[in-house]
């Protein structure tokens, strides 16, 4: 059992919770609680951290997980509570190796796909993954400026989805966004410049939505690329949408049309 914060394993998770760079490195992430870790992709989870309580009141749990001899260690209840990134911790929590995806995983057929543009929030990102999920999205690709989307709060508002959804990160976002057109795929950018509604355009064949930052929008490097800009009327003051609830409406609408 470990009982030190000074543990070798203790200070590898803490670095991998904190910076992106290690993450980066070792190629690996932590997710939080029961649902999370029981949804993790069992060939790639390194290790399971469980605090002592929650082994003692989940013996059913930890032998369902099905792990190899090792793989679960035990940990004192105040030393899980340094380790933890969350305010209640629920005792259980996973080292997982990320998976690697290239362009092509993000197609599918009828190609519908997010272009995310230096988006700081990790929330909104995590909210995005999961609806894109639910909406059948094909997949993201994601500027290398945004948010990590191994950021612990990211991966815990994407309620599991990190594990199916495919995605890439591009040092040059416009040059991605031009390589989807030339591959058939018809880019429309949620825009305040838009002169057409969102309603009007045509989603049924392979799509992709761009949305850009939280405070400035897309850059105009990247809205140049649309072959569309779309807007979501406004009334009262308000100027524009949260980013999340933007790119529900655009990818839901993308939805009905398909049916």
């Amino acid at each position: 059992m470990i009982t030190s914060t000074s543990s070798g394993q203790v200070k590898h998770v803490l670095l991998i919770q904190k910076k992106s760079k290690a993450r980066k490195e070792f190629q690996e992430f932590v997710v939080e609680g029961i649902k999370m870790v029981e949804e993790a992709p069992k060939d790639r989870i390194v290790k399971v951290y469980a605090s002592e309580t929650f082994l003692k009141n989940n013996k059913e749990y930890i032998d369902g997980l099905k792990l190899n001899d090792g793989q679960v260690e035990a940990v004192s209840d105040h030393i899980f509570l340094h380790m933890s990134d969350t305010q209640t911790p629920q005792g259980v929590m996973a080292l997982v190796k990320m998976r690697k995806y290239d362009i092509d995983d993000i197609y599918g057929e009828n190609a519908l796909i997010i272009g995310i543009e230096n988006l700081q929030d990790p929330g909104n990102l995590g909210t995005i993954v999961r609806m894109g999920e639910g909406a059948g999205v094909t997949g993201f690709v994601i500027s290398s400026n945004a948010v990590d989307i191994y950021n612990p709060k990211t991966i815990r508002s994407t309620m599991g989805s990190i594990y199916r959804m495919p995605f890439v990160y591009a040092d040059d976002f416009a040059d991605e966004i031009r390589k989807l057109k030339e591959n058939g795929v018809k880019v429309y950018a949620a825009h305040l410049k838009g002169k057409c509604d969102y309603t009007e355009a045509d989603y049924t064949k392979p799509a992709a939505f761009l949305i850009g930052n939280e405070g400035n929008g897309l850059t105009d490097m990247a809205a140049q690329t649309a072959d569309t800009l779309i807007k979501i009327p406004m009334k009262g003051s308000v100027e524009s949408l949260n980013a999340a609830i933007a790119c529900t409406i655009l990818t839901y609408e993308a939805v009905r049309q398909r049916k």
